[in-house]
């Protein structure tokens, strides 16, 4: 992939993670609710631990694009960073962070991790 296509790629990813983040808000710090004193807590509470999940999931995207433009300016980009094989440009097209080729991603992933 030229690296110009790769650095637009990874800054439109960049800036997709962080208006998430953004549209997420801080996290809620006001007072817990007495624990019999609401019967409506447990809508809020669930939904502020949905944000949070999706919140670290988005911070850990935002992380591997960095390791991404990192790679990028190092020379290393589109070269699995577990094999050294070329990763397809058509997988970068779709995840601009990839780390690894899809097959060497679908095993770590049937692995767990």
């Amino acid at each position: 992939m030229e690296e110009q296509r790769a650095a637009e790629l990874l800054a439109q990813a960049r800036a997709r993670v962080q208006r998430a983040l953004g549209e997420l808000g801080p996290p809620d710090r006001g007072e817990d609710p007495e624990p019999f004193e609401s019967g409506d807590a447990a809508p809020d509470m669930f939904e502020a631990e949905l944000e949070e999940g999706l919140a670290g999931s988005l911070r850990e995207e935002l992380r591997a694009i960095e390791r991404a433009e990192r790679r990028l300016s190092e020379g290393t980009y589109g070269i699995s960073v577990l094999s050294g094989k070329p990763i397809p440009d058509a997988r970068l097209e779709a995840i601009p962070w990839a780390e690894r080729t899809a097959a060497e991603q679908a095993r770590l992933d049937s692995l767990g991790r």
